[in-house]
């Protein structure tokens, strides 16, 4: 079994050869970016430089995928916000972030026409199908969207948004489904550039953020709209500790969920049952940064004995990750036998 048929089959539910080695979210390493010659700041902006760093991951250590983009400011950019690219001409790693919100809490919210062509989706849709030129007939080609919830921290003002969603919860919700409707939009467009699966990260909605009821009243309802509006596989990634709400999750209904460290995957499995699709949940600093290759290999062997179907970081990994720790991720997944 290949890698691509490997990833595909697990995210339908469907039985393997073994738990494959990837993720939904971004994967790219100071050592690929160094072998394509690519600043991390430039490859943002350059569907060429954006493919050939994303499918450096894989033809260096075997990482079983290739995502684009590698930020989360795509959504945002597109309906108006400028984005912060810290492109200095230097090689250090820093994330774009939002530089000028477009939204005040109690304003109505205007999604462009055109949506499609705004801002860096046509770049990003080109590196993707860029990717699938290169290497897609080895490996699933992913790319991620924002949930609502997180998207809506991006357009507006964070502090308005966490105090409403107390205060003014029915009006947050009316935001979040117009949000919804973009973010099917770009999706859409990333899946027809080629992307084989894409992930909702809805990473600003954890049980130490929302709480279990507000999750379910407020933010469940339009994070379905959007996963039921993503054709093929649908990847949920939320960060933090999510054992609260896991069964929440479910019923989003992804083809997959994706978890951080934070949480307990043994207790996710015993509560999901043996059908969940789950993926995760390898620190990806205090292991895949800070640790050795022998503390990864014990990591790969505890996540997938805690029931995971995939072995991923529980978020993007740290493009500062060593080499080693790298190999040892795939080689440990590659290498498991059950004791």
């Amino acid at each position: 079994m290949d890698s691509r048929e490997r990833v595909l089959r697990t995210l339908e539910g469907e039985a393997v050869d073994r738990p494959p080695c990837f993720s939904g979210m971004g994967n790219v390493t100071v050592h690929g970016l160094k072998k394509a010659g690519v600043r991390f700041a430039e490859a943002h902006g350059d569907a060429k430089k954006m493919a050939a760093a994303a499918a450096s991951t894989y033809k260096l250590f075997g990482f079983e995928c290739a995502v684009a983009p590698f930020d989360l400011g795509l959504e945002a950019e597109a309906l108006g916000c400028e984005l912060n690219f810290y492109d200095d001409g230097s090689e250090r790693i820093l994330y774009p972030t939002v530089k000028t919100k477009i939204l005040k809490f109690g304003e109505e919210l205007n999604v462009p026409e055109g949506l499609a062509e705004r801002g860096r989706v046509p770049m990003v849709k080109e590196a993707i199908g860029l990717l699938k030129d290169d290497i897609g007939d080895e490996v699933a080609v992913g790319s991620y969207v924002l949930g609502p919830y997180t998207l809506a921290g991006q357009v507006m003002d964070l502090n308005d948004l966490l105090k409403n969603s107390f205060k003014k919860p029915d009006e947050v919700e009316r935001i979040l489904r117009s949000l919804s409707t973009a973010i099917v939009t770009i999706a859409a467009e990333l899946k027809e550039a080629g992307a084989d699966y894409i992930t909702v990260r809805e990473m600003g909605a954890p049980a130490d953020v929302i709480s279990p009821r507000m999750f379910s009243s407020m933010v469940l309802g339009p994070l379905k709209e959007t996963i039921k509006g993503i054709d093929g596989p649908v990847i949920l990634h939320i960060c933090g500790n999510t054992n609260p709400i896991v069964e929440l999750m479910v019923e989003a209904g992804a083809s997959a969920i994706a978890v951080d460290q934070k949480n307990d995957v043994a207790a996710t499995r015993e509560k999901l049952g043996p059908t969940a699709v789950i993926l995760g949940n390898i620190d990806p600093y205090n292991t895949l940064v800070k640790g050795t290759p022998d503390e990864v290999k014990a990591a790969v062997k505890g996540v997938i004995q805690s029931g995971v179907n995939g072995v991923a970081p529980g978020c993007d990994i740290w493009p500062e990750a060593p080499a080693e720790n790298m190999e040892a991720l795939v080689k440990a997944t590659e290498g498991y036998e059950p004791n």
